[in-house]
């Protein structure tokens, strides 16, 4: 059986701040957020994993680097966020007061991903992890993550919106006997 799943949601970005969704947007770290990344190194203290993945954007790889995983990490394009489209940089508050009824996880985005595209990068990413034999460290965002999860329980994609996940998070994905479940969420 694979080793554990261990997600670590990047730092805080002046996006992630105000709420804007932030795909494709390659937005530094605030100060605090890299503080943040620098406390998820103290907090995972050295611990060894077998893979250590990195979304390619830049928030995602800094954060692996100030928490001391840098060198190790490997890009992986799957990781990337969600693909926004045209609500790339907005709030769901400003969304709605054209859209009041929108959902992100059920009417998705125009000129975007869909939904099922980041799920298939999301299992995609599983499946790469449960080759490696050992833990896996995954460095990337919110949403992708959030999907990730979902998938790793065999539930709809769309579940993803059940699992809020802070930034400069840590969390676990693991077994009970053969079952996957959530073994830790939203620490650090």
């Amino acid at each position: 059986m694979p080793g554990s799943l261990w997600l670590i949601r990047h730092g805080e970005t002046e996006w992630s701040r105000s709420g804007a969704h932030t795909g494709r947007t390659d937005l530094p770290l605030t100060d605090a957020g890299r503080e943040r990344a620098e406390a998820i190194g103290r907090y995972l203290n050295g611990r060894g994993f077998a893979l250590v993945l990195t979304s390619p954007l830049s928030r995602a790889r800094d954060t692996c680097r100030l928490a001391g995983y840098g060198d190790a990490a490997q890009v992986d394009p799957n990781l990337r966020e969600w693909d926004y489209g045209d609500y790339e940089g907005r709030s769901t508050a400003e969304i709605r007061k054209e859209r009041p009824d929108w959902d992100l996880w059920e009417q998705g985005v125009p000129n975007g991903e869909a939904l099922e595209q980041v799920a298939e990068r999301a299992r995609a990413v599983i499946a790469r992890s449960a080759a490696a034999e050992g833990e896996v460290a995954l460095f990337a965002h919110g949403h992708i993550l959030r999907i990730l999860t979902a998938c790793w329980l065999g539930l709809p994609p769309s579940h993803g919106k059940l699992f809020a996940l802070g930034t400069g998070s840590v969390s676990t994905l693991g077994y009970e006997r053969q079952t996957r479940v959530i073994t830790l969420w939203n620490r650090c």
